[in-house]
């Protein structure tokens, strides 16, 4: 896809935003100015972002609580299983006891006996059985109570989750309903608007760099290393670079914001949540100042995008659907935080940096806004 169209692909969104088309007799309403159609443009891909998100965060739930379901499936058959082997058990015992019953007491029979040592070892015998007996009975009845809160359990874990299903498919739907509206109005814009769209982009994010490193957050170029897997994280994410974004993707062919840094960790040996707002919510926090490369960037006051961190400024990240992997300065997006996946882990004494691929800084810089 040439930059120009991966523009197209983004500029195109912000038409989808607008109300339908009025009825003839109604006044039609005033043209959008650039900065308001851009406005427009970054709520609409906000919007997919969030469904984004809660559809990668119910994938996860899905996977930990099938694995549960399956579990508990398996540990309730092995159960009846062994409830089916008690009962079989307190009936063999029943009809032996039946069928060798007699008057007379185990006691009195041993006083009887023409030969007290046999009339011993039945003694014996029988109480050895009465006490497999009293022991059935209460692994029958432990294993019945057993059986019951399994049961109980797997019903419960079947209803959260088709609940969780039909949460998915509702995110699925929202996400592949404002990416239908960017197709279906990617032909509307005029070359003029995407170049003036694009240009304002441009200079939005140079505005936004200058100003960041003019605050003297981010230590001078050069001077901090990443881990030993950090570094592998970051080679794995510069890897990656060109290859498309694709909402709820986490690799080997595409990827979304998320699914590129948990899966560049992952490579690396460490693996972290699966979306943006987990990563900013459980991985340790790092303030600029700190930053070294592999270190994960999130933006926005929702923590909806999430980039790893070159170095010099820069970061690697999947910004949005009609773009690819790719460079982009630090300060693209509005700054959230940063965190560290590996906070115990040392920097290396010598690094040397991924080589990038030509034209790595093509194309947007920007992720996803809430306007």
């Amino acid at each position: 896809m040439s930059g120009k169209l991966q523009r197209s692909v983004c500029v195109a969104a912000l038409l989808a935003a607008l109300p339908a088309a009025p009825a003839a007799a109604a006044p039609e309403p005033p043209e959008s100015t650039v900065p308001e159609m851009l406005t427009q443009l970054r709520t609409l891909y906000q919007q997919a972002e969030e469904a984004t998100e809660t559809y990668n965060a119910t994938e996860e739930e899905l996977k930990a609580l099938t694995a549960e379901t399956k579990k508990l499936t398996g540990d309730l058959t092995r159960t009846r299983d062994s409830l089916a082997r008690a009962r079989a058990e307190a009936g063999r015992l029943a009809r032996a006891q039946y069928q060798g019953r007699t008057d007379f007491s185990s006691s009195l029979r041993l006083l009887l006996a023409r030969d007290p040592d046999h009339a011993l070892d039945q003694h014996h015998l029988l109480r050895r059985a009465a006490r497999e007996r009293a022991a059935i009975v209460a692994r029958l009845e432990k294993g019945e109570k057993r059986a019951d809160r399994l049961a109980t359990a797997s019903r419960k874990a079947l209803d959260r989750e088709q609940t969780l299903a039909e949460k998915q498919k509702k995110a699925r739907d929202e996400v592949t309903a404002r990416l239908k509206e960017v197709e279906e109005t990617l032909a509307t814009l005029s070359d003029e608007e995407v170049e003036q769209l694009t240009s304002l982009e441009e200079t939005e994010t140079a505005d936004a760099q200058r100003e960041l490193l003019a605050t003297g957050e981010l230590e001078p170029d050069g001077t901090r290393t990443p881990s030993e897997p950090g570094g592998q994280a970051l080679a794995y994410a510069a890897e990656q670079i060109g290859k498309p974004y694709v909402w709820g993707a986490e690799g080997p062919r595409s990827f979304d914001c998320s699914g590129l840094t948990s899966r560049a960790w992952a490579t690396a040996g460490r693996p972290i949540p699966r979306t943006s707002q987990e990563q900013w919510r459980t991985l340790p926090k790092v303030p600029l100042r700190a930053l070294r490369p592999g270190d994960l960037v999130v933006y926005f006051p929702k923590a909806t995008h999430v980039a790893i961190y070159l170095g010099d400024g820069l970061v690697i990240h999947a910004p949005r659907p009609g773009a690819q992997v790719k460079v982009s300065p630090i300060a693209a997006n509005p700054l959230l935080g940063a965190v560290r996946p590996d906070p115990a882990a040392r920097s290396l004494r010598s690094y040397t940096p991924p080589e990038l691929p030509t034209g790595a800084a093509g194309g947007s810089d920007e992720g996803y806004d809430e306007g």
